[in-house]
């Protein structure tokens, strides 16, 4: 799935993911050779879903973090195999509840691998965060 509907089909997700990078923007932006400048219009701008997708897709790991936060925790298995060094993922959440293998196969770059198992953690969180529907209380 491409980063940007991954954002867009997990729309709670996505605001826990851009409150993060926000606040990690503006811790960044403490440093005094940083313009003031530069400093208010990333205020102003904020984080896009444009800017979101592309820092995921460049460095996907970066949201490790947030996962860790939100118990969901990704590991990953390096195997050697005849065609060279392979990587795979799985998902921890919470301390001991394990989630089946996310990604279910070998890639050939840990970047690869990542990404799919990205995918995986922002489902399970979006599933976390989804307010818990009540049944209607019928009225005596």
């Amino acid at each position: 799935m491409k980063t940007k509907e991954l954002l867009e089909k997990n729309p709670l997700t996505t605001e826990v993911i851009r409150t993060w990078f926000f606040n990690e923007m503006v811790k960044s932006l403490s440093d005094e050779t940083v313009p003031e400048e530069f400093k208010e219009m990333m205020k102003q701008e904020g984080v896009t879903n444009e800017r979101l997708a592309t820092l995921i897709d460049i460095q996907p790991r970066t949201l490790f973090d947030v996962f860790d936060e939100n118990d969901i925790i990704i590991y990953f298995m390096i195997f050697s195999s005849p065609e060279g060094v392979r990587f795979s993922a799985a998902i921890h959440i919470g301390h001991n509840e394990e989630v089946p293998n996310p990604i279910g196969k070998q890639y050939n770059t840990r970047k690869e691998a990542e990404l799919v198992a990205v995918e995986a953690a922002f489902e399970l969180l979006e599933e976390r965060l989804k307010p818990i529907e009540l049944p209607a209380l019928e009225e005596n």
